[in-house]
């Protein structure tokens, strides 16, 4: 490894995955920096926190000497990414770069259209517990662990970058038709699947109740997990309450222990089933990951919880109409006697209206629905759709709300209002609590 190897420039850091990757190296021992956008971001106070420096983009910024790693986001026009290239040094993808970091560890990828992150997150923290792991989170967590034993990092499928990797083991969460803006159909989304099932090296977790999951093939084994008896790792004597989730996991009829989490809705009985599978195959305690999972307290913007006067609000990124369901599945389950009040954001054009029909059915499993405008991408022009097409199939509500006027939801008291989007619903979340402030 050169010195250039070991300063690396990240062109666009407070990305998700760039940020937590970004936190790996820190820790690892390399000289980081890098630039975005000046707007604050959640995924910028660890990076503060660490001490690495952030600067606004400029390609007065680029210096001789050092690796840049340019996010997926970022055009070859950038400036900055044509002042590396006049000036020589190299230039790699966050995929391609991340790809190089994971060998020499026990590498597994957490793939799935939705559920990725509260996987990742849940498996980072178990094997943690029980061995030395580097892990890179969607949420913006990382963390490098020198001589670690495991590696575990966020697997997406967007623009089938996942490709550009090799695990040990992947977990399959679902394969469902989503990211229209580049995906032609689910078929289109479960060769991208095959192909990263085609790619790993020991052994797939894969939930065993989706069609399109159980449509793929591989050269390493494929363990099924879920709750039913044709499942490799199945969940028994479920018991859900307001409290969490209680469960046994069984494997060829040996029951491998007892599973306590403080985590709602069914998707984190499966997530945390797939871990437990994962861990056992590894030759890993099973009474060290039932005590590792009970202590998990979920990732960020994942059924967040605030408390504020008469109100409960929840925040959760779901921006597609299963996670959507999960979400609103979770607050049932921890709120059983409480009205559930949906303020849901759409993301993208494209999205909203290649899958409105799933949008309305999910929502309609609220008490009540309030919709905000669409966030649009910056990769899509303004689409023939908008909220109020989506408002007007839902039962439950429907009405599009503004961030100047939140007075429908200040006649919610008592309710779980559960504000879901992957743009900025945040935004009104925080309008909302000024306002009841």
């Amino acid at each position: 490894m050169t010195a250039a190897d070991k300063k690396v420039y990240f062109i666009g850091i407070k990305g998700s995955g760039m940020s937590a990757l970004a936190l790996i190296l820190n820790d690892l021992g390399y000289e980081v920096a890098g630039s975005d956008i000046d707007q604050y971001t959640f995924t910028q106070t660890p990076l503060e926190e660490a001490g690495i420096p952030m600067y606004s983009f400029s390609a007065d910024n680029i210096k001789p000497g050092w690796t840049y790693i340019k996010g997926n986001a970022f055009p070859k026009t950038h400036p900055e990414v044509v002042a590396a290239q006049e000036q020589g040094d190299k230039i790699v993808s966050y995929p391609d770069f991340l790809s190089e970091l994971l060998t020499g560890y026990i590498s597994i990828g957490v793939s799935g259209t939705h559920g990725k992150t509260s996987t990742t997150g849940l498996l980072a923290h178990v094997l943690s517990g029980v061995a030395k792991t580097s892990y890179l989170v969607g949420d913006g967590t990382g963390k490098g662990v020198k001589d670690a034993k495991f590696f575990v990092y966020e697997a997406d499928e967007y623009r089938r970058h996942f490709l550009a990797y090799h695990p040990d083991y992947t977990i399959m969460t679902n394969i469902d038709f989503d990211h229209p803006d580049y995906y032609q159909d689910v078929n289109d989304v479960i060769s991208a699947f095959q192909s990263e099932a085609d790619q790993t090296q020991k052994g797939i977790f894969a939930w065993g109740d989706d069609q399109n999951v159980r449509q793929i093939k591989a050269n390493v084994p494929i363990y099924y997990y879920g709750t039913n008896d044709s499942d490799d790792f199945q969940a028994v004597n479920i018991q859900r309450t307001d409290l969490g989730s209680a469960f046994d996991v069984k494997h060829e009829g040996k029951l491998l222990g007892h599973f306590e989490i403080h985590l709602f809705g069914e998707h984190n009985i499966l997530n945390s089933v797939a871990v437990v599978g994962v861990s056992y195959l590894e030759g890993l305690s099973m009474a060290e990951v039932a005590a590792e999972l009970l202590t998990f307290k979920g990732v960020k913007r994942r059924f967040s919880e605030t408390d504020i006067g008469q109100y409960t609000l929840i925040d959760d990124y779901a921006h597609h109409p299963s996670e959507i369901k999960a979400t609103i599945d979770a607050a049932r389950q921890k709120y059983p006697n409480k009205k559930v009040v949906a303020v849901f954001q759409p993301h993208t054009y494209s999205r909203t209206k290649a899958l409105m029909p799933g949008f309305a059915k999910s929502l309609n499993l609220a008490d009540e629905v309030f919709l905000t405008e669409i966030f649009g991408s910056v990769r899509e022009h303004q689409g023939s759709v908008s909220s109020a097409d989506l408002g007007a199939k839902i039962e439950h509500g429907g009405s599009v709300i503004h961030l100047d006027d939140l007075t429908p939801l200040v006649n919610e008291k008592g309710a779980v209002i559960v504000f879901m989007g992957a743009g900025d619903i945040q935004k009104y979340e925080n309008a909302f609590k000024d306002l009841i402030k």
